[in-house]
């Protein structure tokens, strides 16, 4: 057990002296999970809020295959993205394998179905009353999706969260499309698993104590958001 306690003490002298290594990982796991929530935002959110104020043949039918694209397998996203920026691909003449680009659009593949989910959730249930009042008042178009937006911030901000969490959190896609390369694609989950399979436990544990607390720290703005609904 002494390696355990060992591997705990370093991991917090990693932090607390600031390790270049480290927070360079740090850095690119942040940069890439929020460009890839952010991308997907400016698509999911008008998209699910247009979806979600209209009814439309087979609706139903969307609704169930958007939520099954909700739960994707990582591996597989990272795999589909892979055969379209691989070499042979039709995206391969831009060279974006093994590349923070490649991570950034599989960060946007895996979350996008899963805020447009949440934020189409949303509105099918109160946005068309929304919607409603809106049109009474005379807002029309790009006022009404602000009005709309406005009305559901805190429930939107929540996907957004949780669409974060997802992201920074995943380890399937961002290793297949990123390559694990040093000092170029390498993030917190995929140098875990490269860190723990060579016996380097110090760095591993470093960055799932910092892993933890991101997810501490969005948790705790999910329950401040939570909270303010109450």
């Amino acid at each position: 057990m002494d390696y355990i306690a060992n591997g705990f003490l370093k991991a917090l002298n990693l932090i607390v002296s600031m390790d270049m290594e480290l927070y360079k990982i740090i850095a690119l796991s942040i940069f890439v999970s929020v460009s890839g929530t952010l991308i997907s935002a400016l698509f999911s959110i008008p998209l699910a809020i247009f979806l979600g104020l209209r009814n439309f043949y087979l609706k139903k039918v969307y609704t169930r295959l958007l939520y099954t694209f909700m739960s994707t397998p990582s591996v597989l996203v990272g795999l589909l993205v892979a055969l379209f920026l691989s070499r042979r691909g039709p995206f391969g003449w831009m060279q974006l394998m093994y590349t923070p680009a490649a991570m950034i659009i599989a960060q946007f593949v895996l979350v996008t179905p899963l805020m447009t989910g949440l934020v189409f959730n949303i509105v099918n249930k109160r946005g068309k009353l929304i919607e409603k009042t809106g049109r009474l008042l005379g807002a029309r178009g790009i006022d009404l999706l602000i009005l709309i937006i406005r009305e559901l911030k805190v429930e939107i901000t929540m996907a957004l969260l949780t669409s974060f969490s997802r992201a920074i959190s995943e380890v399937g896609a961002v290793m297949i499309v990123g390559g694990n390369i040093k000092g170029h694609t390498r993030v917190i989950t995929t140098s875990i698993v490269m860190f723990n399979s060579m016996g380097d436990y110090e760095i591993a544990i470093a960055l799932g104590l910092i892993l933890l607390l991101i997810s501490l720290l969005m948790n705790s703005i999910l329950y401040g958001f939570k909270g303010d609904r109450q």
